[in-house]
Protein backbone atom coordinates (compact mmCIF):
# COMPACT_ATOMS: atom_id res chain seq x y z
CA UNK A 1 0.00 0.00 0.00
CA UNK A 2 2.57 2.32 -0.06
CA UNK A 3 2.63 3.00 -3.58
CA UNK A 4 0.25 5.77 -3.05
CA UNK A 5 2.54 7.74 -0.61
CA UNK A 6 1.23 7.01 2.55
CA UNK A 7 2.25 5.31 5.45
CA UNK A 8 1.32 1.39 6.88
CA UNK A 9 -1.73 2.92 9.38
CA UNK A 10 -2.92 5.80 7.61
CA UNK A 11 -6.31 5.20 5.22
CA UNK A 12 -5.62 5.89 1.80
CA UNK A 13 -5.36 9.69 0.68
CA UNK A 14 -5.64 10.60 4.08
CA UNK A 15 -8.39 10.63 6.58
CA UNK A 16 -11.78 11.45 5.49
CA UNK A 17 -12.59 14.92 6.77
CA UNK A 18 -15.66 16.80 7.76
CA UNK A 19 -17.49 18.35 4.73
CA UNK A 20 -15.97 16.19 2.17
CA UNK A 21 -17.94 14.09 -0.27
CA UNK A 22 -15.33 11.48 -0.79
CA UNK A 23 -12.85 9.43 1.56
CA UNK A 24 -11.70 6.16 2.87
CA UNK A 25 -12.10 6.30 6.53
CA UNK A 26 -9.67 2.84 7.42
CA UNK A 27 -7.25 0.92 5.90
CA UNK A 28 -9.37 -1.68 5.66
CA UNK A 29 -11.62 -0.03 3.22
CA UNK A 30 -8.72 1.02 0.94
CA UNK A 31 -7.56 -2.35 0.62
CA UNK A 32 -11.56 -3.67 0.01
CA UNK A 33 -11.67 -0.64 -2.59
CA UNK A 34 -8.49 -2.03 -4.42
CA UNK A 35 -8.69 -5.66 -3.74
CA UNK A 36 -12.55 -5.13 -5.67
CA UNK A 37 -10.71 -3.16 -8.23
CA UNK A 38 -8.27 -6.11 -9.05
CA UNK A 39 -10.87 -8.62 -8.75
CA UNK A 40 -13.01 -6.68 -11.48
CA UNK A 41 -10.16 -6.47 -13.60
CA UNK A 42 -9.50 -9.75 -13.27
CA UNK A 43 -13.10 -10.90 -13.87
CA UNK A 44 -12.80 -10.59 -17.97
CA UNK A 45 -11.79 -8.99 -21.10
CA UNK A 46 -14.93 -6.77 -21.93
CA UNK A 47 -15.98 -3.36 -21.13
CA UNK A 48 -19.31 -2.92 -20.34
CA UNK A 49 -19.18 -5.88 -17.42
CA UNK A 50 -15.83 -3.91 -15.96
CA UNK A 51 -17.44 -0.83 -16.01
CA UNK A 52 -20.42 -1.57 -14.51
CA UNK A 53 -18.45 -3.21 -11.07
CA UNK A 54 -15.90 0.00 -10.70
CA UNK A 55 -19.02 2.21 -11.39
CA UNK A 56 -20.69 0.07 -7.66
CA UNK A 57 -17.30 -0.22 -6.28
CA UNK A 58 -16.70 3.67 -6.76
CA UNK A 59 -20.27 4.91 -5.16
CA UNK A 60 -19.64 2.15 -2.47
CA UNK A 61 -15.94 3.35 -1.38
CA UNK A 62 -17.10 7.47 -2.01
CA UNK A 63 -20.33 7.83 -0.42
CA UNK A 64 -21.81 9.24 -3.60
CA UNK A 65 -25.09 8.28 -5.36
CA UNK A 66 -24.45 7.29 -8.73
CA UNK A 67 -21.61 7.18 -11.09
CA UNK A 68 -21.34 6.93 -14.77
CA UNK A 69 -18.53 5.48 -16.28
CA UNK A 70 -18.04 6.79 -19.94
CA UNK A 71 -15.20 4.91 -22.33
CA UNK A 72 -13.63 6.01 -25.64
CA UNK A 73 -15.51 4.12 -28.26
CA UNK A 74 -13.31 2.38 -31.60
CA UNK A 75 -12.72 5.66 -33.26
CA UNK A 76 -11.21 7.51 -30.46
CA UNK A 77 -13.89 10.76 -31.05
CA UNK A 78 -16.81 10.06 -28.35
CA UNK A 79 -17.35 8.91 -25.06
CA UNK A 80 -20.13 6.06 -24.59
CA UNK A 81 -21.63 5.03 -21.42
CA UNK A 82 -19.58 1.33 -20.89
CA UNK A 83 -20.76 1.05 -16.91
CA UNK A 84 -23.45 3.23 -14.69
CA UNK A 85 -25.00 2.58 -11.15
CA UNK A 86 -28.56 1.32 -11.11
CA UNK A 87 -31.37 2.64 -12.38
CA UNK A 88 -29.19 4.26 -15.22
CA UNK A 89 -27.44 0.81 -16.66
CA UNK A 90 -30.07 -0.35 -18.35
CA UNK A 91 -28.50 3.04 -20.47
CA UNK A 92 -25.60 1.33 -21.08
CA UNK A 93 -24.06 1.38 -24.85
CA UNK A 94 -26.96 4.20 -25.62
CA UNK A 95 -25.44 7.47 -24.26
CA UNK A 96 -22.66 8.85 -26.60
CA UNK A 97 -21.01 12.30 -25.87
CA UNK A 98 -18.54 13.40 -28.72
CA UNK A 99 -15.18 14.54 -27.47
CA UNK A 100 -15.93 18.26 -26.15
CA UNK A 101 -19.45 17.78 -25.84
CA UNK A 102 -20.79 17.72 -21.71
CA UNK A 103 -18.86 18.01 -18.96
CA UNK A 104 -17.22 14.41 -19.76
CA UNK A 105 -16.46 15.70 -23.21
CA UNK A 106 -15.25 18.70 -21.42
CA UNK A 107 -13.06 16.32 -19.36
CA UNK A 108 -11.89 14.27 -21.86
CA UNK A 109 -11.26 16.80 -24.10
CA UNK A 110 -9.19 18.97 -21.37
CA UNK A 111 -7.49 16.06 -19.31
CA UNK A 112 -8.68 17.35 -16.16
CA UNK A 113 -10.91 17.34 -13.87
CA UNK A 114 -14.02 19.04 -13.28
CA UNK A 115 -16.45 19.92 -10.25
CA UNK A 116 -19.94 21.69 -10.40
CA UNK A 117 -21.03 22.01 -6.47
CA UNK A 118 -24.28 23.27 -8.04
CA UNK A 119 -26.75 25.25 -10.48
CA UNK A 120 -25.16 22.82 -13.14
CA UNK A 121 -27.30 24.17 -15.93
CA UNK A 122 -25.05 27.52 -15.39
CA UNK A 123 -21.96 25.89 -16.33
CA UNK A 124 -21.17 25.94 -19.97
CA UNK A 125 -19.97 23.02 -20.16
CA UNK A 126 -22.58 21.07 -18.65
CA UNK A 127 -25.63 19.23 -21.70
CA UNK A 128 -28.48 17.56 -20.09
CA UNK A 129 -29.24 14.56 -20.84
CA UNK A 130 -32.75 13.38 -19.83
CA UNK A 131 -32.34 10.04 -19.74
CA UNK A 132 -29.41 10.55 -17.01
CA UNK A 133 -32.45 12.70 -14.69
CA UNK A 134 -28.74 15.22 -14.17
CA UNK A 135 -31.53 17.76 -12.99
CA UNK A 136 -32.29 15.19 -9.77
CA UNK A 137 -28.51 15.27 -8.55
CA UNK A 138 -26.98 18.78 -7.37
CA UNK A 139 -23.42 18.47 -7.41
CA UNK A 140 -20.42 16.32 -10.05
CA UNK A 141 -17.06 15.37 -9.95
CA UNK A 142 -15.37 14.18 -12.99
CA UNK A 143 -12.27 13.23 -13.97
CA UNK A 144 -10.34 11.67 -17.07
CA UNK A 145 -9.00 7.92 -16.77
CA UNK A 146 -6.24 7.69 -18.04
CA UNK A 147 -2.84 5.98 -17.82
CA UNK A 148 1.05 6.17 -19.17
CA UNK A 149 0.85 3.53 -21.29
CA UNK A 150 -2.85 3.41 -22.61
CA UNK A 151 -3.19 7.41 -22.54
CA UNK A 152 -6.49 8.80 -22.15
CA UNK A 153 -9.56 5.34 -21.64
CA UNK A 154 -12.68 7.59 -20.28
CA UNK A 155 -13.94 9.67 -18.20
CA UNK A 156 -15.51 8.94 -14.74
CA UNK A 157 -18.23 10.72 -13.16
CA UNK A 158 -19.93 10.89 -9.69
CA UNK A 159 -23.20 12.94 -8.47
CA UNK A 160 -24.72 13.35 -5.70
CA UNK A 161 -28.33 14.30 -4.56
CA UNK A 162 -27.06 17.09 -1.54
CA UNK A 163 -24.83 19.82 -2.29
CA UNK A 164 -21.32 18.27 -1.98
CA UNK A 165 -18.29 20.62 -2.03
CA UNK A 166 -15.42 18.63 -3.71
CA UNK A 167 -12.03 18.88 -2.44
CA UNK A 168 -8.37 18.34 -4.03
CA UNK A 169 -8.29 14.88 -2.04
CA UNK A 170 -11.64 13.69 -3.52
CA UNK A 171 -10.45 14.52 -7.03
CA UNK A 172 -7.55 12.49 -6.19
CA UNK A 173 -8.76 9.94 -5.18
CA UNK A 174 -11.05 9.40 -8.20
CA UNK A 175 -8.03 10.25 -9.98
CA UNK A 176 -6.09 7.04 -8.33
CA UNK A 177 -9.16 4.74 -9.34
CA UNK A 178 -9.31 6.02 -12.31
CA UNK A 179 -5.63 5.89 -13.06
CA UNK A 180 -5.88 1.78 -11.64
CA UNK A 181 -8.45 0.84 -13.82
CA UNK A 182 -7.41 2.28 -16.88
CA UNK A 183 -4.91 0.07 -17.86
CA UNK A 184 -7.57 -3.05 -17.58
CA UNK A 185 -10.13 -0.78 -19.53
CA UNK A 186 -7.53 -0.40 -22.28
CA UNK A 187 -6.94 -3.89 -22.90
CA UNK A 188 -10.92 -4.78 -22.44
CA UNK A 189 -10.57 -2.17 -25.87
CA UNK A 190 -8.11 -3.59 -27.16
CA UNK A 191 -9.72 -6.67 -26.99
CA UNK A 192 -13.13 -5.43 -28.08
CA UNK A 193 -11.56 -4.22 -30.73
CA UNK A 194 -9.85 -7.58 -32.15
CA UNK A 195 -13.18 -9.54 -31.96
CA UNK A 196 -14.42 -6.82 -34.01
CA UNK A 197 -11.53 -7.37 -36.69
CA UNK A 198 -11.73 -11.11 -36.25
CA UNK A 199 -15.74 -11.07 -37.07
CA UNK A 200 -15.03 -8.23 -39.92
CA UNK A 201 -12.86 -10.72 -41.59
CA UNK A 202 -14.77 -13.59 -41.06
CA UNK A 203 -18.03 -11.84 -43.03
CA UNK A 204 -15.45 -10.39 -45.26
CA UNK A 205 -14.15 -13.79 -46.17
CA UNK A 206 -17.79 -15.41 -46.49
CA UNK A 207 -18.54 -12.00 -48.73
CA UNK A 208 -15.71 -13.31 -50.92
CA UNK A 209 -16.54 -16.57 -51.41
CA UNK A 210 -20.09 -15.87 -52.23
CA UNK A 211 -18.80 -12.91 -54.85
CA UNK A 212 -16.73 -15.51 -56.00
CA UNK A 213 -19.22 -17.81 -56.56
CA UNK A 214 -21.35 -15.41 -58.32
CA UNK A 215 -18.93 -14.27 -60.32
CA UNK A 216 -18.24 -18.10 -61.65
CA UNK A 217 -22.00 -18.71 -62.35
CA UNK A 218 -22.19 -15.32 -64.02
CA UNK A 219 -19.42 -15.84 -66.52
CA UNK A 220 -20.25 -19.45 -67.00
CA UNK A 221 -24.10 -17.66 -68.11
CA UNK A 222 -22.52 -15.64 -70.44
CA UNK A 223 -20.36 -18.18 -72.14
CA UNK A 224 -23.17 -20.66 -72.01
CA UNK A 225 -25.84 -18.08 -73.58
CA UNK A 226 -23.56 -15.59 -75.64
CA UNK A 227 -20.45 -17.22 -76.75
CA UNK A 228 -21.15 -20.88 -76.58
CA UNK A 229 -24.51 -20.49 -78.72
CA UNK A 230 -22.75 -18.02 -81.21
CA UNK A 231 -20.17 -20.91 -81.69
CA UNK A 232 -22.64 -23.25 -82.58
CA UNK A 233 -24.27 -20.88 -84.75
CA UNK A 234 -21.29 -20.24 -86.43
CA UNK A 235 -20.75 -23.84 -87.31
CA UNK A 236 -24.19 -23.88 -88.82
CA UNK A 237 -23.12 -21.07 -91.01
CA UNK A 238 -19.79 -22.12 -91.95
CA UNK A 239 -21.49 -26.12 -92.37
CA UNK A 240 -24.09 -24.12 -94.64
CA UNK A 241 -21.18 -22.37 -97.10
CA UNK A 242 -19.32 -25.57 -97.48
CA UNK A 243 -22.47 -27.14 -98.89
CA UNK A 244 -23.09 -24.43 -101.25
CA UNK A 245 -20.29 -23.06 -102.03
CA UNK A 246 -20.75 -24.77 -105.26
CA UNK A 247 -23.85 -25.33 -106.18
CA UNK A 248 -25.27 -21.39 -104.94
CA UNK A 249 -22.30 -19.12 -104.73
CA UNK A 250 -24.63 -16.42 -103.64
CA UNK A 251 -25.43 -18.65 -100.78
CA UNK A 252 -22.13 -19.58 -99.33
CA UNK A 253 -20.88 -16.13 -99.71
CA UNK A 254 -24.00 -14.70 -97.52
CA UNK A 255 -23.77 -17.49 -95.12
CA UNK A 256 -19.95 -16.56 -94.97
CA UNK A 257 -20.75 -13.00 -94.12
CA UNK A 258 -23.02 -13.98 -91.42
CA UNK A 259 -20.02 -16.19 -90.00
CA UNK A 260 -17.87 -12.62 -89.94
CA UNK A 261 -20.47 -10.92 -88.07
CA UNK A 262 -21.07 -13.63 -85.59
CA UNK A 263 -17.17 -14.11 -85.08
CA UNK A 264 -16.91 -10.29 -84.49
CA UNK A 265 -19.73 -10.47 -81.98
CA UNK A 266 -18.47 -13.11 -80.28
CA UNK A 267 -15.14 -11.80 -79.97
CA UNK A 268 -16.58 -8.34 -78.56
CA UNK A 269 -18.36 -10.96 -76.07
CA UNK A 270 -14.97 -12.72 -75.04
CA UNK A 271 -13.29 -9.27 -74.61
CA UNK A 272 -15.71 -7.81 -72.14
CA UNK A 273 -15.70 -11.40 -70.13
CA UNK A 274 -11.83 -11.19 -69.41
CA UNK A 275 -12.46 -7.56 -68.74
CA UNK A 276 -14.79 -8.59 -66.33
CA UNK A 277 -12.12 -10.50 -64.59
CA UNK A 278 -9.44 -8.31 -65.20
CA UNK A 279 -9.67 -5.15 -66.97
CA UNK A 280 -6.62 -5.12 -69.48
CA UNK A 281 -6.24 -1.52 -69.40
CA UNK A 282 -4.27 -1.73 -66.75
CA UNK A 283 -1.75 -4.06 -67.58
CA UNK A 284 -1.18 -1.17 -70.47
CA UNK A 285 -2.17 1.99 -69.32
CA UNK A 286 -2.06 1.55 -65.33
CA UNK A 287 -4.79 2.75 -62.77
CA UNK A 288 -4.86 6.46 -64.80
CA UNK A 289 -5.21 4.78 -68.68
CA UNK A 290 -7.85 2.83 -67.25
CA UNK A 291 -9.70 5.64 -64.99
CA UNK A 292 -10.38 7.35 -67.84
CA UNK A 293 -10.76 4.50 -70.30
CA UNK A 294 -13.86 3.57 -67.45
CA UNK A 295 -14.95 7.69 -67.70
CA UNK A 296 -15.25 7.15 -71.34
CA UNK A 297 -17.51 4.20 -70.91
CA UNK A 298 -20.02 6.22 -68.73
CA UNK A 299 -22.15 8.17 -71.60
CA UNK A 300 -24.78 9.43 -69.40
CA UNK A 301 -23.20 12.68 -67.43
CA UNK A 302 -19.88 15.07 -67.78
CA UNK A 303 -16.68 13.21 -66.20
CA UNK A 304 -14.01 15.54 -65.29
CA UNK A 305 -10.17 13.84 -64.78
CA UNK A 306 -7.21 15.00 -62.64
CA UNK A 307 -5.17 12.06 -62.69
CA UNK A 308 -1.63 11.34 -61.59
CA UNK A 309 0.78 8.72 -63.86
CA UNK A 310 1.72 7.13 -60.90
CA UNK A 311 2.14 3.13 -61.04
CA UNK A 312 1.05 1.44 -57.90
CA UNK A 313 1.30 -2.05 -57.03
CA UNK A 314 -0.89 -4.57 -59.30
CA UNK A 315 -3.71 -5.56 -56.08
CA UNK A 316 -3.73 -1.77 -55.16
CA UNK A 317 -4.48 -0.88 -59.14
CA UNK A 318 -7.29 -3.52 -59.04
CA UNK A 319 -8.87 -2.52 -55.86
CA UNK A 320 -8.74 1.40 -56.64
CA UNK A 321 -10.84 0.70 -60.24
CA UNK A 322 -13.45 -1.59 -58.91
CA UNK A 323 -14.25 0.97 -56.51
CA UNK A 324 -14.53 4.02 -59.06
CA UNK A 325 -16.14 1.40 -61.28
CA UNK A 326 -18.85 0.98 -58.30
CA UNK A 327 -18.71 4.98 -57.99
CA UNK A 328 -19.83 5.49 -61.21
CA UNK A 329 -21.98 2.94 -61.74
CA UNK A 330 -24.13 4.17 -58.29
CA UNK A 331 -23.98 7.28 -59.62
CA UNK A 332 -25.67 6.46 -63.12
CA UNK A 333 -28.60 4.16 -61.33
CA UNK A 334 -28.76 6.48 -58.11
CA UNK A 335 -27.84 10.07 -58.17
CA UNK A 336 -29.29 12.08 -61.59
CA UNK A 337 -25.95 14.13 -61.66
CA UNK A 338 -25.02 15.90 -64.30
CA UNK A 339 -21.26 16.26 -63.64
CA UNK A 340 -18.75 13.78 -62.14
CA UNK A 341 -15.21 14.49 -61.01
CA UNK A 342 -12.51 11.37 -60.76
CA UNK A 343 -8.91 12.56 -59.26
CA UNK A 344 -6.26 10.40 -58.36
CA UNK A 345 -3.16 11.29 -57.28
CA UNK A 346 -0.33 9.91 -54.56
CA UNK A 347 0.91 11.76 -52.23
CA UNK A 348 2.91 11.94 -48.63
CA UNK A 349 3.51 7.94 -49.19
CA UNK A 350 -0.91 7.39 -49.91
CA UNK A 351 -2.79 6.81 -52.73
CA UNK A 352 -6.40 8.87 -52.90
CA UNK A 353 -8.97 8.37 -55.31
CA UNK A 354 -12.08 10.64 -54.62
CA UNK A 355 -15.40 10.60 -57.18
CA UNK A 356 -17.34 13.69 -56.63
CA UNK A 357 -20.89 14.13 -58.03
CA UNK A 358 -23.69 16.54 -58.00
CA UNK A 359 -26.27 14.48 -57.94
CA UNK A 360 -29.32 14.47 -55.33
CA UNK A 361 -27.09 12.49 -52.19
CA UNK A 362 -28.30 10.37 -49.66
CA UNK A 363 -27.94 9.73 -46.26
CA UNK A 364 -25.34 8.41 -44.97
CA UNK A 365 -26.06 5.09 -42.02
CA UNK A 366 -23.92 4.06 -39.72
CA UNK A 367 -24.40 0.16 -40.96
CA UNK A 368 -24.21 -1.03 -44.71
CA UNK A 369 -27.96 -1.27 -46.50
CA UNK A 370 -29.22 -4.12 -47.13
CA UNK A 371 -31.52 -2.56 -49.85
CA UNK A 372 -29.90 -3.68 -53.17
CA UNK A 373 -31.42 -0.80 -55.17
CA UNK A 374 -30.42 1.54 -52.02
CA UNK A 375 -27.14 3.67 -52.76
CA UNK A 376 -25.79 2.96 -50.02
CA UNK A 377 -25.49 -0.86 -51.06
CA UNK A 378 -22.26 -0.80 -52.68
CA UNK A 379 -20.94 0.96 -49.87
CA UNK A 380 -19.56 -1.38 -47.86
CA UNK A 381 -18.00 -3.78 -50.76
CA UNK A 382 -16.26 -0.69 -51.74
CA UNK A 383 -14.90 -0.34 -47.94
CA UNK A 384 -14.11 -3.92 -47.83
CA UNK A 385 -11.80 -3.58 -51.27
CA UNK A 386 -9.93 -0.61 -49.65
CA UNK A 387 -9.84 -2.54 -46.14
CA UNK A 388 -8.57 -5.46 -48.13
CA UNK A 389 -5.72 -3.70 -49.52
CA UNK A 390 -4.69 -1.60 -45.93
CA UNK A 391 -6.36 1.49 -47.11
CA UNK A 392 -9.90 3.34 -45.95
CA UNK A 393 -13.14 4.85 -47.29
CA UNK A 394 -14.80 7.70 -46.42
CA UNK A 395 -18.46 8.36 -47.58
CA UNK A 396 -19.71 12.40 -47.30
CA UNK A 397 -23.22 12.59 -48.78
CA UNK A 398 -26.42 14.05 -48.04
CA UNK A 399 -29.71 14.75 -49.42
CA UNK A 400 -29.71 17.53 -51.92
CA UNK A 401 -26.50 18.18 -52.24
CA UNK A 402 -24.23 15.36 -53.79
CA UNK A 403 -21.97 12.73 -52.86
CA UNK A 404 -17.98 12.59 -52.41
CA UNK A 405 -16.17 9.01 -52.23
CA UNK A 406 -12.91 9.08 -50.85
CA UNK A 407 -10.15 6.07 -51.03
CA UNK A 408 -6.71 6.02 -49.79
CA UNK A 409 -4.36 3.63 -49.21
CA UNK A 410 -0.95 3.74 -48.19
CA UNK A 411 1.45 2.37 -50.53
CA UNK A 412 5.34 1.07 -49.53
CA UNK A 413 8.20 3.03 -49.30
CA UNK A 414 9.86 2.30 -52.61
CA UNK A 415 5.83 3.23 -54.28
CA UNK A 416 5.81 6.66 -51.80
CA UNK A 417 5.92 9.75 -53.34
CA UNK A 418 9.22 10.95 -54.77
CA UNK A 419 8.53 14.27 -53.06
CA UNK A 420 9.05 12.75 -49.70
CA UNK A 421 12.12 10.97 -50.30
Amino acid sequence: MTSFGREPGHALLGPYQEGTVLGLTSPERANALLLGIIEAASSGPHVEPLAAAVARLITDATATDVCFVHVLDDTDRSLTLAGATPPFDQYVGEIQLPIGSGVAGWVASHREPAVIVERKEEDPRYMPIPALRGTDYTSMASVPMESGPSGLVGVLNVHTVRRRQFTDRDLQLLGVIGRLVAGALHQARMHRKLEARERAHERFAEQVIGAQEAERRRLAGDIHDGISQRLVTLSYHLDAAGHSITAEPELAVEQLALARDLVNLTLDEARAAIGGLRPPVLDDLGLAGGLASLARSVPHFEIELELDDDRLPEHVEIALYRIAQECLQNITKHARATLARVRFRVHRGTAWLEVIDDGVGFDVQPAPSVDPHSPGYGMQSMAERAELVGGRLRVISRRGSGTTIIATVPLPATDADPEDA
